[in-house]
């Protein structure tokens, strides 16, 4: 009789797999070794929609499709998860209506646990803000305006 493969599943790979999960604001994630090979996933169960949240959904959708077409927009260079203040406790980088310089930190994206600034490429007003703390943010997603 041939000898079946090992089926024990490691509870606590799980779990720090779960915790990345809900950590990134990812909704599967995937690890294994040579022999064996994991995969994660997240799923929510979807309230029914009503006619109240279609109009918020199609404004929103509007505004970001706008935004990518704006000469002043900055766009996320990476897929992760946006914090715009440096740390919980402290106000946030940039508000509506603030001056920055080039150059100035705008935000920072969380990417496989490194925070990486993302700076002003130019000098202006910052006229909108389209994300908020601990969005998911994919490459070339619109994130304000500078104007």
């Amino acid at each position: 009789m041939a000898k079946s493969p090992k089926t024990d599943i490691d509870a606590g790979l799980v779990r720090k797999l779960a915790d990345l999960l809900d950590e990134t604001g990812l909704t599967e994630i995937e690890y294994g070794g040579k022999d064996w090979h994991l995969r994660v996933a997240k799923t929510t169960a979807a309230k029914p929609a009503t006619a109240g949240d279609a109009q918020p959904v199609s404004e929103w959708q509007s505004v970001a499709e706008a935004a990518i077409d704006h000469p002043g927009v900055v766009v996320s260079p990476m897929v992760g998860v946006v914090y715009i203040t440096p740390d919980p406790d402290s106000p946030p980088f940039v508000k509506v209506g603030d001056e920055v310089g080039e150059g100035d930190t705008l935000l920072l994206i969380e990417a496989m646990k490194v925070f990486n600034p993302i700076k002003a490429p130019k000098a202006g007003k910052v006229t909108r803000i389209l994300v908020g703390n601990g969005t998911p943010v994919e490459f070339g997603e619109p994130l304000m305006i500078i104007e």
